[in-house]
């Protein structure tokens, strides 16, 4: 357990990509199996362990240390399982016991014993791997470590290509023994799962400048819709649907999945169609992460599938073929499919780069984010390939608000307020209306926090309110209803696009300006 609990404090303050990989491929190249399986499927979130909650982890500590104590500790530290870890009573004669043994004891034990089994462990065990021991626990493993940056670090461990462990990904399970032995240079296992996930291709960014150069005539556009990007995927009557990441997300769409009549894999984009009409983003929303959805759900909103792209048709990988090539196919797929639930993306006419920035700069739905730009001869490469796809996104919007309440950190950001909730005036009050917590430089990020600690009000446990002094620019890429906030509204994606010293709260922006960018209401959920 030590050794894992000093990777993740690793990981935690190494902010650069490559350096977590190589923290990464280390610790699979030192520790024995099952442990490094075990550590991957924590970091991978393929771990279930979710019995432990934080008011179970309170009502232990609470046995344990006065009260006040831990209130004023959390409020500093910010951080529930690395205030338990730092104030539990220091263990005598600190054990190390494997991970693996840890995961199994919590696996196997009951819910009603498990307080005491977690009280004896964190009796037996040094801080850093209570911490860590705490985090695996309630599976709230953040570190700065996706699953697709773990499986890149297998790759350079293995010397493989990534594109290879992602395809095997969904038959295997923790604590991987079979694809470490592969890696280590064993017998490649085969992938227990029908219809894999494809590793998918990325686009890089764009814009009217960079476009110049390259020749129209080389390029087909479409339009870049305001849904999730999803993988379709039938073999031998197997039908899944994955996120663009590798995520198995075929229980929250049974709709959709129904529908999948071709056998191979498709490339497009998930969005709630009524007809003709594409529901905005917030709609879709109520359909994520469901284990089950209910019929009315299901009637009011109805899943599609936008098609983009084919990767394999039948027993034919197309991915090496030309983009027209595999669209030409494509075409003949969609063709065949149940329009009310599988439609083709249409290509969009254009001889000039101007004429294109025409047609992005008047998009016929709100739905529409932007345009995807492809080269015509460009094979289907996985991964963000420079040259061959490129997205060219609309303007974000952006919204002038004050800064009222500011959160600690997590990891490397666990000493400083970095997460901030922003509101808007309406009438005479500021209502909440987000929470960003990116988009500023290191140095922004010590102003903030400044600005917080000198000009705190009240305080909620890791939570400060602070005097409604501080303008921040805000861009955000949609808006959406939201019964969950007062404000009536939710952003996607709002980030900090800059402090505003030079403004006064006073002229701030008002929620009546931001609610008139709301979409048409559908349905009822």
């Amino acid at each position: 357990m030590r050794h894992f609990a000093r990777l993740i404090e690793a990981l935690a303050f190494t902010p650069q990509r490559n350096g977590k990989i190589r923290h990464l491929v280390e610790h699979f190249r030192t520790r024995p199996d099952p442990d490094r399986g075990i550590a991957l499927g924590a970091l991978t979130g393929d771990l279930d362990l979710r019995q432990v909650t934080p008011s179970l982890l309170r009502g232990l500590v609470a046995e344990k240390v006065d009260e006040e104590l831990f209130r004023l500790s959390y409020d500093f530290v910010g951080d529930l399982a690395e205030t338990i870890a730092l104030i539990w009573p220091v263990a005598e004669a600190p054990e190390d016991p494997p991970l693996a043994e840890l995961v199994a004891e919590l696996e196997a034990t009951g819910k009603a014993a498990l307080p005491g089994v977690i009280a004896a462990r964190l009796d037996r065990l040094e801080p850093s791997a209570r911490y860590a021991y705490l985090k695996i626990a309630t599976g709230a493993l953040r570190v700065g470590v996706s699953a697709r940056l773990a499986r890149t670090a297998l790759a350079e461990f293995g010397s493989v290509p990534v594109e290879e462990i992602e395809e095997l990904w969904h038959g295997l399970e923790p604590p991987f023994e079979s694809l470490f032995a592969w890696l280590e240079g064993g017998e490649k296992p085969v992938s227990a799962a029908r219809s894999p996930f494809r590793p998918v291709m990325l686009s890089t960014a764009t814009d009217l400048d960079q476009l110049g150069p390259l020749a129209p005539e080389d390029f087909a556009a479409e339009w870049k819709w305001d849904g999730i990007r999803v993988q379709a995927a039938v073999e031998d009557g197997e039908r899944r649907l994955y996120s663009r990441t590798g995520e198995d997300i075929s229980g929250s769409f049974p709709d959709l999945l129904d529908a999948l009549d071709f056998e191979g894999t498709i490339d497009g984009e998930l969005l709630v169609r009524r007809g003709e009409s594409v529901a905005a983003f917030g709609e879709l929303q109520k359909r994520l992460n469901r284990k089950t959805v209910g019929k009315g759900l299901l009637k009011s909103h109805p899943a599609a599938l936008r098609a983009y792209d084919i990767l394999i048709h039948g027993h034919e990988d197309m991915r090496a073929q030309p983009f027209d090539r595999r669209r030409a196919r494509l075409e003949q797929v969609i063709a065949k499919a149940d329009p009310e639930r599988i439609d083709l993306s249409p290509l969009l006419s254009f001889d000039t780069w101007d004429a294109l920035a025409a047609l992005r700069a008047d998009p016929p739905d709100p739905v529409i984010e932007g345009l995807m730009i492809k080269r015509r001869d460009s094979p289907y490469l996985a991964g963000r390939i420079r040259g061959h796809w490129f997205k060219w996104k609309r303007d974000p919007m952006t919204v002038d608000a004050v800064l009222l309440y500011a959160q600690r950190g997590h990891g490397k950001r666990s000493g400083y307020y970095s997460d901030f909730t922003f509101g808007l005036w309406d009438g005479n009050m500021l209502v909440p209306v987000g929470k960003a917590y990116f988009g500023f430089t290191d140095a922004e990020l010590k102003s903030l926090d400044r600005f917080v600690r000198s000009n705190t009000t009240e305080r909620f446990g890791p939570v400060r309110a602070v005097k409604p002094e501080l303008v921040l620019e805000i861009a955000f890429e949609g808006l959406n209803r939201s019964t969950r906030h007062k404000s009536g509204v939710a952003m996607r994606f709002p980030r900090i696009a800059r402090i505003r010293t030079d403004k006064p709260a006073q002229e701030a922006d008002r929620l009546e300006a931001l609610t008139a960018l709301l979409p048409p209401e559908g349905p009822p959920a």
